[in-house]
């Protein structure tokens, strides 16, 4: 291009309507000059244009999120989906105190993609506030499931489950049976008192990443929890864990 062709195109009224500046012009003579140097047409900028990566620009980032997790997480530690107690904001918050500057929408898509959300309905205590202490109780339950775990103790989760009604009455699940040969039950679920139940007693062991479940068909009390904990003992915490010193339960208190 002559001298003073960059003005001319510029100025001109027909290149005024593609919307191009005259440093885009500038550019576009030299990529012309130098194709290898070009931007590729299925991208917008430049290899190694734009803003880096969070984990390139600190690469604690994720290890740091984590350890933040930890210990404001809850939820069944069976399930993969993780409830976040603690807002986007103040993880964010809690990263810049440690250095490292992330932004709430990127704490949220990280926490998306490692399986969190944050928490729905929850019981709260009866005044509607929660513990001041709450996060500190937390933090103190970690540190000793922490302690447990490396001192080859076990760390066991215990909740009983959803009491089932024995018997010709309608309860959940499915199974096989031939076409027209389904079980009748009654068609209303007035089970009196004295119909049978059973009470399943759950048992997660945290560091095998096993279940042990005790069914009971008397009621639910404190007698029966401790006879499960010891039935799940006999059977498989003695053999897993022959140098224990101690067990560390883990109970829902609601």
């Amino acid at each position: 291009m002559e001298h003073g062709g960059v003005t001319i195109v510029y100025s001109d009224r027909r290149s005024a309507a593609t919307g191009m500046s005259r440093s885009a012009i500038t550019r576009g003579i030299a990529e012309l000059a130098h194709p290898e140097d070009a931007t590729p047409p299925d991208r917008a900028r430049m290899f190694g244009g734009g803003r880096k990566k969070i984990t390139e620009k600190y690469p604690r980032y994720e290890q740091e999120l984590e350890n933040l997790l930890d210990a404001s997480v809850t939820g069944d530690p069976e399930k993969h989906l993780r409830h976040v107690s603690k807002s986007a904001r103040n993880i964010s918050e809690a990263l810049k105190g440690k250095g490292i500057g992330a932004c709430p929408e990127t704490v949220r898509r990280t926490l998306k993609r490692l399986g969190c959300r944050m928490q729905g309905n929850r019981k709260v205590n009866s005044n509607g506030a929660d513990h001041s202490d709450r996060d500190a109780q937390f933090l103190h339950i970690k540190r000793q499931t922490e302690k447990a775990v490396k001192g080859k103790n076990p760390v066991i989760s215990v909740d009983t489950k959803k009491k089932e009604v024995l018997g010709g009455y309608k309860n959940g699940g499915k199974e096989r049976h031939r076409k027209g040969e389904s079980p009748a039950v009654a068609d209303h679920d007035f089970v009196p008192p004295d119909a049978p139940r059973a009470y399943p007693y759950g048992i997660y062991d945290l560091k095998a990443n096993t279940g042990f479940v005790n069914v009971g068909s008397d009621h639910d009390t404190g007698c029966f929890a401790v006879a499960s904990i010891r039935a799940w003992r006999e059977a498989e915490g003695r053999a897993v864990y022959p140098q224990a010193k101690y067990l560390q339960i883990l109970a829902d208190g609601g």
